[in-house]
């Protein structure tokens, strides 16, 4: 992993602070202050992704000095009203996905009026800038989409189905509609309620079953993979499966060659940069990304490289 203590140093040798940058209630950066960022997120509960962008941000917070609020609410209105509640506590700055833009709106501005900035990540590539926050940290979801499409049609993928996990999440639509831009074969959503594994199973057979042609299935997060495995025997069928997003169990199924490969966002890197970002922003008035987003990904883990990024898998990093 490499270091991050040095993201000012590489920002400013990349050109990436936007000079003359807005920097209301800044402070000097020799002032050493003690700040409380919020991180506010859509996680279900039960999705280990967001454990890993969660000790990102704690890593961040740790190395700031920084005390740390973490709140999360998978529905749009939930999310919308935890952002209110922060607001109402006073913090000193707020990282948000922005996965429900248009329920979110009004919390945002909310906390502008309140003078609190707020840096997105994860969710919410196409609202950021509309929404008037600061920076953005995350993977572009539909150039993700579109290079598995890429990567399906290189395969000789003829019939596809997307696994959808949350309908409405702005996000998981643009991973799907990437792939549909790019992708020459069939193509379909099914759509699932949630972490509810035995009804993912349950759903994806019937859909093999209903359609024999299918003979690749993309998950949206990694802890869907083993399911629709489990789907794929049940149902006799040859399909091949893809998975966004990368945990211990998908690096352990890519080495034993039932995953195809995973799409990498970096959660980690996410989190932390998200909390980082907040905290040069308060300590030094700094900007980055030149008005456009800090990407992490997407870089696809296959059978290829995955033995190069399995021990940071374990250590729940990656």
């Amino acid at each position: 992993m490499r270091n991050f203590d040095r993201l000012t140093q590489f920002a400013l040798a990349a050109g990436a602070v936007v000079a003359g940058a807005p920097i209301l209630g800044a402070a000097p950066a020799s002032a050493q202050q003690h700040f409380t960022f919020a991180m506010v997120t859509h996680a279900q509960p039960g999705d280990t992704f967001w454990d890993i962008i969660r000790k990102g941000a704690n890593a961040a917070a740790k190395k700031d000095d920084a005390k740390l609020i973490y709140l999360a609410d998978p529905t749009a209105t939930k999310e919308a009203q935890l952002v209110d509640n922060v607001v109402q506590q006073h913090v000193d700055g707020v990282a948000l996905t922005l996965a429900f833009p248009d329920a979110e709106a009004g919390a945002v501005k909310d906390a502008q009026k309140a003078g609190i900035p707020i840096v997105g990540f994860n969710a919410g590539t196409d609202d950021w800038k509309k929404e008037g926050l600061l920076m953005y940290v995350g993977q572009d979801e539909n150039i993700a989409g579109q290079a598995v499409g890429e990567r399906l049609n290189s395969e000789g993928a003829t019939s596809v189905v997307c696994v959808d996990q949350q309908q409405g999440a702005v996000q998981l639509e643009e991973r799907c509609d990437g792939i549909k831009k790019t992708f020459k074969g069939a193509f379909e959503v099914l759509y699932v309620t949630g972490y509810d594994m035995p009804t993912v199973k349950a759903r994806m057979t019937a859909k093999l079953q209903e359609n024999p042609k299918i003979d690749y299935v993309v998950t949206l997060g990694a802890p869907f993979a083993p399911a629709v495995l489990d789907a794929i025997s049940a149902a006799g069928s040859k399909a091949k499966l893809g998975t966004f997003d990368l945990n211990p169990q998908a690096v352990g199924l890519i080495q034993q060659g039932k995953l195809q490969w995973a799409v990498d966002q970096q959660p980690f890197v996410e989190g932390y940069e998200a909390i980082d970002l907040l905290w040069l922003y308060k300590t030094n008035g700094d900007v980055v990304g030149g008005g456009g987003p800090l990407l992490t990904g997407p870089a696809f883990v296959t059978k290829d490289n995955v033995a190069d990024v399995s021990k940071f898998a374990q250590a729940g990093t990656r």
